[in-house]
């Protein structure tokens, strides 16, 4: 790897005063699970990495307001263990504890899992963000395109987001806090992540000098909560797509609905259609079936990929099933997860 400056800060505004004002010259290292891979394959080459584990109160678990507030320093394991995300919120530490083998959640935290860079294979092997070639061509559309977005790829972006935490959390509702050289902002969630249409942007809505400092979860008290995702082996890997559901019910029918599908866009992706579908109804196999069509309504293919479609919509209709408590079939390459 190349060298680079290392500088511990004790605060977040010493941390904020080392950051570069531009994409690429430095990076945040926390648990380094993502990070130090990059580095060592090239595909990030900072001039100096700012280590933010010695910045006091990054690494608080706190109810708050009847919600949580969760530092993001806080590791993946200390999630799961938490007495209080197990209590108001089991959909997210089931979720929180498939998303890594036993080792990495020891290490990763819940900061640099929100803002790991896309595991598109074109990105990491160094062809860049929008993967294009020589004469401009996208790389992904001409190549192998089977893991790649079916959803929010009109171009040029074609990766899909690799967190399978974000769903859950922004279907809770979630915010987040982050700090820069202007003070401290709070955005939803949801908006933090957005779909770059360049190399030179990012994924996340995150300047080169701010600091992610805390994930915010309002209360969820009287919801029915769930994710599901289906992958290759029941061994951990990569989902081939998950669905995270939040249901408000009154009287067995559903009063709001959210339903955010994962690894099949460069975004988590909020499907209005499908928590359309289910509004006002009782969750039963017909009303799920309904919903998974209507999420995956709009999905636009590559041409290695449409698979992928069947798997959103299985991912949604089960989630929901799962969020109510319903028996979905046994299948071995497809896992249930998390529900509430």
């Amino acid at each position: 790897m190349n060298g680079f400056e290392y500088m511990s800060p004790t605060s977040v505004k010493q941390a904020i005063a080392l950051l570069a004002p531009a994409w690429g010259e430095s990076e945040i290292i926390a648990g380094g699970t993502d990070l130090l891979g990059r580095i060592k394959d090239y595909v990030s080459t900072p001039k100096r990495v700012v280590n933010i584990k010695n910045i006091a109160g990054l690494q608080s678990l706190n109810k708050e307001a009847g919600g949580l507030r969760i530092g993001a320093l806080v590791t993946l394991d200390r999630i799961v263990e938490s007495t209080e995300v197990r209590q108001e919120f089991p959909a997210l530490a089931r979720t929180v504890a498939e998303a890594a083998s036993p080792q990495i959640r020891n290490m990763a935290t819940i900061g640099g899992n929100l803002c790991q860079r896309p595991r598109c294979w074109y990105f990491r092997n160094g062809m860049g963000l929008m993967a294009k070639g020589p004469e401009g061509k996208s790389l992904v559309v001409e190549g192998d395109n089977r893991f790649h977005a079916i959803l929010g790829n009109e171009g040029p972006a074609y990766f899909v987001t690799p967190s399978t935490i974000a769903p859950m959390l922004i279907a809770y509702n979630s915010r987040i806090r982050i700090v820069g050289p202007d003070g401290a902002r709070e955005i939803e969630l949801q908006k933090f992540f957005r779909i770059p249409q360049s190399d030179d942007e990012r994924e996340h809505d995150l300047r080169p000098n701010e600091i992610v400092t805390d994930i915010l979860i309002p209360p969820a008290k009287q919801v029915r909560a769930a994710n599901y995702e289906v992958r290759q082996k029941t061994a951990f890997d990569w989902p081939l797509a998950t669905a995270s559901v939040v249901l408000e019910m009154g009287e067995n029918r559903v009063q709001k609905a959210r339903v955010i599908l994962g690894a099949v866009s460069p975004t988590p992706w909020l499907s209005e259609e499908a928590a359309q579908a289910v509004v006002g109804k009782s969750i039963d196999q017909q009303t799920a079936n309904a919903a998974g069509a209507a999420a995956v309504a709009k999905a636009r293919p590559l041409s290695q990929n449409a698979y992928k479609i069947k798997l959103a919509a299985v991912a949604v209709k089960r989630a929901l099933l799962l969020a109510t408590d319903q028996p979905i079939p046994d299948v071995h390459s497809q896992q249930s997860r998390g529900a509430a």
